[in-house]
């Protein structure tokens, strides 16, 4: 991939049109997408530091519940990304965790986007990172057709981008679209406007630091529990950090950036794993990967899985190359 900086400043929209005039055959579809995506989350961001920070002049803050806080801000996200996409006319269905089934937005939309609005929300109380998950795909029925099923069950290689939105200190944009590498913004409030901080991210092959939640561990299998003492050093000469937040944008976005592997296996709390394959485990893989790091589950590729339910849940380890293939190994030996 060429580089695209030529100044020290790029503005997300400058990204885009320079990133777009590479391909001649472009039709500017995906770049409107990314731009009503780029718009929901600056919306929502500013909706979530409201209700942390509070207003000043209610120092009580909102008369609410910490249950009623997150209903009410995953309610708040999910209406403004589908609002923002439904406006461009060119989706053809929008799927949300929330949702009881797909919307149907326009039959000859060409498009397929299913989010996770808001993930992490229990962190919301400690103002912990938080994040909105996405996931694009381009429909496989006619245009024009009734819409499908089969246009949302496609495995996580047929995506034609994905990415997050963070929200905690500031707020973040992270995506990728096959072969253009996984690109990172950050947003300026003062502007409104989401710059370029990190360009192509690469995941060290290798990395010193693991991240699952260790609550389920009554529940692992023994290859599971043995895996766990070698990173403890417990076994072996593991030399590896623990950490881990309990928002999946988070862990993983560490990862990105810093390498290691991040886990959440099946148990007896969960037998088929915890997280969805569809809303979570197949943008995030696809990110992961792209970033030049792997991403399974029980050993097999995650992008790979033909998935059979939009609430089918997998076991999950994704990070650096080395550390997923180490986990992939004692587990399975």
């Amino acid at each position: 991939m060429r580089k695209i900086v030529k100044k020290e400043l790029v503005t997300l929209e400058e990204f885009i049109i320079e990133t777009q005039n590479q391909f001649p055959e472009a039709t500017g579809d995906l770049s409107q997408l990314l731009r009503d995506l780029a718009l929901a989350g600056k919306i929502i961001g500013q909706e979530i530091n409201r209700t942390i920070i509070r207003d000043p002049k209610n120092p009580a803050g909102f008369k609410e519940t910490p249950q009623e806080r997150i209903d009410r801000l995953e309610n708040f996200a999910s209406k403004q990304l589908t609002f923002a996409l439904r406006r461009s006319g060119i989706v053809n269905q929008i799927v949300t965790e929330e949702s009881e089934k797909p919307l149907q937005v326009d039959k000859n939309g060409q498009y397929v986007v299913i989010l996770d609005p808001l993930d992490g929300t229990f962190n919301i109380e400690i103002n912990a990172s938080i994040g909105t998950i996405f996931s694009i795909y381009r429909r496989v029925t006619e245009r024009g057709s009734e819409p499908s099923e089969k246009d949302i069950l496609q495995p996580g290689l047929q995506q034609i981008a994905s990415g997050y939105i963070m929200y905690g200190s500031s707020v973040m944009l992270v995506f990728s679209t096959e072969g253009l590498g996984v690109n990172l913004f950050t947003l300026d409030e003062s502007l409104g406007e989401f710059f370029l901080a990190i360009e192509n991210i690469k995941i060290p092959k290798n990395g010193n630091i693991f991240s699952l939640n260790t609550s389920y561990y009554q529940g692992w299998n023994e290859a599971v529990k043995k895996y766990y003492a070698i990173l403890r050093g417990e076994q072996g000469d593991g030399n590896i950090s623990y950490r881990y937040i309990g928002s999946l944008v988070a862990d993983v976005h560490r990862t990105l950036l810093e390498g290691g592997i991040f886990l959440f296996p099946a148990s007896t709390y969960y037998p088929k794993g915890k997280l969805k394959l569809m809303y979570q485990c197949n943008p995030l893989a696809f990110l992961v990967e792209q970033a030049g790091g792997r991403a399974s589950s029980s050993a097999k590729r995650i992008l790979n899985m033909k998935p059979e339910a939009l609430d089918q849940t997998i076991s999950v380890m994704m990070g650096s190359v080395q550390n997923v293939l180490d986990a992939e190994k004692i587990i399975r030996d």
